[in-house]
Formats: structure tokens, C-alpha cells, sequence
């Protein structure tokens, strides 16, 4: 696939309903760089992680990238679960997927909480369902009082009330839901998009948010998973195997984790081990073929 705009483009290689097999989003992509691209951001478009992007292309960090150059990447992931209509988001693979009579409609990079900062915890995005309770555009920020003791903290002038406008840190579109103090909005830094950065939001770059919002209704349900091992076959008998990494530690032991996802699939003797290892130790966060 080629992707010659900032519009990430999403391949769908199977779109099935629930009761079909697996689903398998994205692919590998080719990226045209184009002026004022940086890597976190072509990150961010891609749902690739920056390190990732600079091995696999040999990219110097220490320069700006030229406009025109050809970055390509696997951006292959496994959707970790589905449901009829709603919106999963799962915090392991930074990714929100979004549902309508069984059918995947959207899926696309987010941003995530902090997983600890100074040791604390509190702004990790919370693992639990969901539903939109309202939709607002252009909105104004009611900054949590957490956020303005983080502010007071830093030195930094402590806000109440932000208005809309570029300075606001929901950008135009936020959608409310049932949790406390969690929204699902776009951003004004999109290079936070696919990072773990956020104070428990879930942050959706600009031209994601764009198409997705008008498609959202109050009410719409919604759950937010942890699922940082995922496996797949695809039509053609492949197997496929993508490895997270444990962000926010949840997993005691992600060895035995890989080996249960696997075997529980009934795969044990379809996969090469020694590519599993590879996939383990790299943990890229996309899917790689790992088939025997």
C-alpha cells in the first residue's frame, strides 16, 4: 500500500462479521515524507513505533527528513475483539476500533495515559465499559483539579477553564463518556497520538477525528481493553502473532502469555518457535508472520 497524503489509510484485509474470522487491519505501508514530518509524527499516522520506523529504514535521527522520502513499514495489527455496534480501545496496542452491525468501520492510532509518572498511577486510562454520554464541538476544557495541582506543581500557571480555540488541548471535537474525566477528543499535538501521554484521555489525531465524530451517537457503547498478545489466521492458513509491550504491568510473565495465546488457539504446531522468540524479545506491537 501506498500512502502518498498524511492520511493514514487503513487496509482491511478481512472485514468479516462477528461470527467470521479473524480481523486483520493494516499492512505493510509505504509513506511519502512530506514537509514538516518528523518521525513521531509519521508514528503517530502510522501506528508504527518510532523505533521501529528508524531500523527498518535507516533513518538519521539527527537530521530533518526530506520531503519525498519513501518510508515503509508493517502496520499489520490484530483486532483484539469485537462487538455488534461500539467502540473498543485497546490501551496495549494504542488502537480504537470502531464497530457498526458487526462489521469493523473504523480502526486508527490513539493516544493513552501516563503509565506512571513520579511513581504515580492515577493517570492511566481506565480498563473498563463504557458508554458516550455526549458529543461537543469546539469544546471548552474543564481542567480536573489533579491537572491543576500538576500545574501548580511545575511552576506553571494553574487553569480552570480553557476555551475553545487552539490553545485548547481537545482540539475541535470531544466526546464524553461515562467514565469520570475520561473523553475521546482530538488533540493539538498530534505526535502524542500513539503515545502513552495523555492523563487517562484517549487522543485522537485530526484527520481520524474528522470523519469519525459525525459517526458516533450519544450512547454508543464503548470498553476498554488491555490485550497486548494477540494471534490470527489469515484466509491463506498464515499464522500470525503480535507482541505489545506490558506498559502498564499487567502481565506477570509475557513468555508464558505468548505460549497460552498460542496454544489456546490451537496453533502450537503451526508456528515456528524460533520466530515466536523473535517476536517476543522485538515486541514491534504489529503482527508478524510466524507461521511453521
Amino acid at each position: 500500500m501506498r500512502i502518498t497524503t498524511p492520511i493514514l489509510i487503513i487496509l482491511l484485509l478481512l472485514i468479516p462479521s462477528l461470527a467470521g474470522a479473524d480481523i486483520i487491519v493494516g499492512g505493510d505501508v509505504s509513506y511519502s515524507v512530506v514537509k514538516g514530518d518528523s518521525i513521531e509524527l509519521i508514528s503517530a499516522r502510522l501506528g508504527a513505533s518510532s523505533k521501529a520506523l528508524i531500523r527498518e529504514n535507516g533513518l538519521n535521527t539527527k537530521k530533518p527528513l526530506p520531503a519525498g522520502l519513501e518510508i515503509r513499514m508493517n502496520n499489520r495489527k490484530i483486532v483484539p475483539q469485537t462487538m455488534e455496534n461500539g467502540i473498543i480501545v485497546n490501551v496495549a496496542d494504542r488502537m480504537l476500533y470502531f464497530f457498526r452491525d458487526g462489521k469493523l468501520q473504523r480502526s486508527f492510532p490513539v493516544g493513552l495515559g501516563i503509565p506512571s509518572k513520579k511513581g504515580v498511577t492515577r493517570w492511566r486510562t481506565p480498563l473498563r465499559k463504557f458508554t458516550i454520554v455526549g458529543k461537543r464541538k469546539d469544546p471548552t476544557w474543564n481542567v480536573p483539579k489533579s491537572i491543576q495541582e500538576e500545574m501548580a506543581m511545575e511552576g506553571k500557571p494553574v487553569k480552570t477553564i480553557v476555551p475553545p480555540g487552539p490553545e485548547n488541548p481537545l482540539g475541535k471535537y470531544a466526546m464524553d463518556t461515562s467514565i469520570p474525566g475520561v473523553l475521546i477528543h482530538s488533540t493539538i499535538w498530534p505526535t502524542s497520538v500513539y503515545k502513552y501521554r495523555s492523563h487517562g484521555c484517549i487522543r485522537v489525531s485530526p484527520e481520524s477525528m474528522e470523519p469519525f465524530f459525525p459517526e458516533v451517537s450519544v450512547n454508543t457503547a464503548g470498553e476498554i481493553i488491555y490485550v497486548p498478545v494477540k494471534v490470527a489466521v489469515t484466509p491463506e492458513g498464515r499464522v500470525l502473532l503480535e507482541v505489545n509491550s506490558d506498559v502498564y504491568g499487567k502481565v506477570k510473565d509475557m513468555e508464558a502469555e505468548v505460549k497460552r495465546v498460542i496454544e489456546e488457539r490451537g496453533l502450537s504446531g503451526r508456528v515456528d518457535w524460533g520466530k515466536v522468540v523473535m517476536v517476543l524479545k522485538e515486541k514491534t506491537g504489529n503482527a508478524e508472520d510466524v507461521t511453521l
